[in-house]
């Protein structure tokens, strides 16, 4: 059967990025690549219009995360929370290539946590569900919280820190590095890695800022202080 020219581009994509991905997980992406075409027209998930874009600005862009995440958790089983979620840029796409994972996509507004929901029942992903909800309700708790373009890091980290496990990471994907932000974060947060991404076909700079919750300092003694 003759590969569509947009399945063609997607796994050239996945080729380009080192991931492993079966055919059942390729065209579970690409039908969520068409629930989010077919419900943005009523719920406005997206600003990105074009099938095209979409395909390249959502889907590669997430799935450039995928390599780093499972690197990070060395593929064992864990929670993994998706703040501000929206159309469920990564939550969705982290769900289908990583199954050992459970994927929660919290978002405030309730139409793109039912737009979750919907996704996880027709793609079949039962390791995945939409939550509407804001993060500071959140108890977790969850080994990985990522989010997308979501908010500054220093807001992403203390409205999240009480959902994080304590040997958990925060997975915050950026454009170029946000040293401003970086610079700006609370006390309880550090960053132990900031890694590029290179997205197929996207010419602008993504990057992961990897971070954790900072240790309490010690006393000379070797005590913890306080």
């Amino acid at each position: 059967m003759m590969q569509s020219p947009r399945e063609t581009r997607l796994r050239a994509g996945i080729q380009q990025l080192g991931l492993d991905l079966s055919d059942a997980r390729v065209a579970q992406l690409l039908a969520y690549l068409d629930l989010i075409q077919k419900w943005n027209k009523v719920y406005n998930l997206t600003a990105v219009r074009d099938p095209e874009e979409m395909l390249g600005q959502h889907l590669l862009d997430s799935l450039a995360a995928v390599g780093p995440l499972r690197r990070q958790t060395q593929g064992k089983p864990g929670r993994l929370l998706d703040v501000g979620s929206g159309a469920g840029l990564p939550g969705v796409v982290i769900a289908i290539c990583c199954p050992e994972l459970q994927v929660e996509c919290v978002d405030t507004v309730g139409k793109k946590a039912a737009f979750i929901q919907q996704a996880a029942s027709q793609l079949q992903q039962s390791n995945l569900k939409g939550v509407h909800d804001r993060v500071e309700n959140l108890a977790g708790p969850y080994d990985v919280i990522c989010s997308r373009a979501f908010a500054s890091l220093a807001d992403f980290v203390s409205w999240s820190g009480q959902a994080l496990a304590e040997q958990g990471v925060w997975l915050a994907m950026k454009g170029k590095r946000p040293d401003d932000e970086l610079a700006a974060l609370p006390a309880g947060a550090e960053v132990f890695h900031v890694e590029q991404l290179s997205v197929p076909g996207l010419a602008a700079e993504r990057c992961i800022v990897w971070l954790r919750k900072r240790l309490r300092a010690e006393s000379t003694t070797g005590q913890p202080a306080g």
